[in-house]
């Protein structure tokens, strides 16, 4: 008979255990447990149906319709719980209810040793959102746009120091331009499900780099709690020449097609102005995407100062600021790292 375990256990247990979400291909997409499989019992409009008649006609009439349509999978459920080529499985549904230990009692005929998640999914849901309220050690990148930042936190990272890429889990660079050239974004659940399982495996007496971000990542949110911290952490602004950002967006931007940059630029129109819009998209269409990217840059500039000037005031110029050396980033990194420590000698004392 399968073992109930509560969420630390299960998530113990699924570093070297293979996870099984049983819920429904929607339920799955819209987030799941990092590295999950997902076998649902089943379909999306085999639950809706199911779950008409459990409403309409009660419990037993919905448990006969839901083994109708689970009877002619079942050979395929047990071919691929055994294909994972482990003789333990954890499974969870929404609450840790029937799908769930319906599954468990299938495999088990098989040979196999199932623990199912006590609340499902749920639960998860639950204990993840309360670890991100607990304080970590965040130190964050700040700067103008193409400053670097995101290539700071993959040398950091490189170079041993823990780092969160927050852009990176939110497959969008942050910009009215962020999402060009990027995967679809997740959901902000899954999105925090993601954050969850980074931390998760990290020393959390040791210093956390990320990147300074609003409260959104294109479509993506930070949670709040999570935010908070970061709006209440050290930052750290990389500074770089104008020349250089520019370089560093059009390497990132500019092999990509005119018409993106300037549906991008559009987003901004009201902010940027009319007529530095129109001279961008003029820029665009004429193929000098360097001057559009100039004009947007200058822009993003003045935005970013007048953030920091509300967020920091006079603080704004006792606050470190460290040149992003590209010619010899070892530099820039050690002066980055000899910060991290004095943070650390600061919040275990």
């Amino acid at each position: 008979m399968s073992k109930e375990i509560p969420i630390e256990e299960f998530l113990e247990l699924s570093k070297e255990t293979p996870l099984v979400d049983v819920r429904t291909p929607a339920e799955y997409e819209q987030a799941h447990i990092p590295g999950a499989l997902n076998l649902p019992l089943f379909t999306n409009q085999e639950r809706e149906h199911v779950g008409t008649v459990y409403k309409k006609q009660g419990k037993t009439h919905a448990v006969n319709v839901g083994l109708e349509y689970v009877g002619p999978k079942l050979t395929l459920f047990t071919k691929t719980a055994l294909s994972l080529n482990s003789n333990k499985l954890l499974l969870h549904c929404w609450r840790g209810g029937m799908r769930s230990k319906s599954m468990a009692w299938l495999l088990e005929t098989v040979g196999l040793e199932c623990y199912t998640l006590k609340g499902g999914y749920k639960s998860y849901r639950a204990y993840i959102r309360g670890q991100l309220e607990h304080p970590y050690n965040l130190v964050l990148l700040g700067g103008y746009t193409g400053s670097g930042k995101t290539d700071l936190l993959k040398i950091l990272e490189n170079n041993g120091q823990q780092v969160l890429d927050l852009e990176g889990m939110a497959n969008h660079k942050g910009s009215a331009f962020g999402a060009i050239g990027q995967l679809p974004q997740p959901t902000t659940e899954m999105f925090e499900n993601i954050l969850y399982q980074r931390i998760s495996s990290m020393d959390l007496s040791k210093t956390i780099w990320t990147e300074d971000e609003s409260h959104n990542i294109g479509k993506v949110f930070i949670p709040e709690p999570f935010w908070t911290q970061m709006r209440n952490s050290p930052v750290v602004i990389i500074e770089a020449p104008f020349g250089n950002r520019l370089e560093r967006l059009m390497r990132d931007y500019g092999s990509f097609p005119a018409q993106l940059l300037a549906q991008s630029i559009k987003k901004i129109e009201k902010r940027l102005g009319y007529d530095k819009c129109k001279e961008a998209l003029d820029a665009c269409e004429s193929g000098n995407l360097e001057k559009a990217a100039s004009i947007s840059l200058l822009y993003y500039d003045k935005a970013y100062q007048n953030q920091l000037d509300t967020r920091f005031g006079s603080n704004l110029a006792s606050m470190p600021h460290i040149e992003f050396c590209t010619t010899n980033p070892k530099k820039t990194i050690e002066q980055l790292k000899r910060l991290a420590t004095q943070y650390n000698n600061t919040n275990n004392e």
